[in-house]
């Protein structure tokens, strides 16, 4: 029983992990119906230029602050020069802006800092620790915990503020929205700025457990059975969805993984969320859509 007990942690530790990449997604899509697969590439930017502004001996709270402020300036330059002249244009097409996007934006983090692969220090410990004779990796409770964190901010924020407020009326009805004087632009705005502040996060995070290098925009792949199996348009559904992937693998990976000669880690979600898909493709949390003909 301790045995299953620490499995489930470790995998529910890693599934807030997951959640963080996929509330990025989920931020854009409400407001916007765009599948922002540049999500990646705007994690692996945060992540490289921290860890190369660290090696250039620049302090670390002044690191983050320069990181911070240049994913803002992208987040800014995204909705300006690509959403924005795109508004109303089909589906496809915001989607191919945003992969386009993606290469633009890997493109430039090799031509600014090298291709070469980075160790990311946070001073956190991996070593496991114990509690109640459960083994719990030290990094993956200061990772659960920033995550949470942050979830917990973004929550706050949307619920709270004026702005977020202003968010939850565009993801609601962007027509109403604009009868009662929100401005969309602004509200776009915001969204790909905290959107950015997710990448940042999720790219340190990332960064230290797996390396600093290009391979690091591919983690937002874990985000997608995440996002069906929650639902595109639910920060809930995100939520709840990384906790269940993140479980749900790694007890594949214990109990089922001998039957198939192990390393099904890598591809039990993806089997789990098309089978999902054929059930109920909304999600858990996911608003369906009826179209009235």
């Amino acid at each position: 029983m301790d045995f299953l007990l620490e499995v489930l942690v470790g995998g529910l530790l890693s599934g807030v992990m997951y959640s963080l990449v996929a509330i990025g997604f989920v931020l854009i899509y409400k407001t916007s119906g765009v599948l922002n697969f540049a999500q990646g590439a705007q994690l692996l930017f945060a992540a490289l230029t921290f860890v190369s502004l660290v090696e250039r001996e620049v302090p670390f709270v002044a690191a983050l602050a320069i990181t911070l402020g240049a994913m803002v300036v992208i987040g800014l330059a995204i909705e300006r020069f690509v959403l924005r002249p795109l508004v109303n244009q089909p589906p496809i097409t915001l989607f191919m802006a945003t992969l386009g996007l993606s290469y633009v934006i890997e493109g430039a983090s090799q031509l600014l800092w090298g291709a070469q692969v980075h160790g990311l220090d946070l001073g956190i410990d991996d070593a496991p620790i114990e509690a109640a004779g459960i083994f719990i990796s030290q990094f993956d409770l200061f990772a659960a915990g920033i995550a949470g964190a942050m979830v917990l901010a973004l929550v706050l924020f949307f619920r709270k503020t004026r702005t977020g407020l202003a968010f939850r009326a565009v993801a609601d009805d962007q027509v109403a929205a604009l009868s009662v004087g929100i401005r969309l632009p602004r509200v776009w705005v915001a969204v790909w700025i905290a959107a950015g502040v997710v990448a940042l996060v999720s790219g340190l995070l990332w960064g230290a457990r797996l390396g600093v290098q290009f391979s690091l925009s591919l983690v937002v792949l874990k985000a997608l059975p995440v996002l069906v199996l929650g639902g595109f348009d639910s920060v809930a559904g995100a939520i709840v969805g990384g906790l269940l992937i993140g479980a749900a693998e790694k007890l594949a990976e214990v109990y089922i993984g001998p039957l198939f000669g192990g390393g099904i880690e890598g591809w039990f979600a993806y089997v789990a969320a098309l089978a999902f898909l054929l059930v109920r493709p909304s999600g858990l949390f996911g608003q369906k859509l009826v179209e009235r003909v």
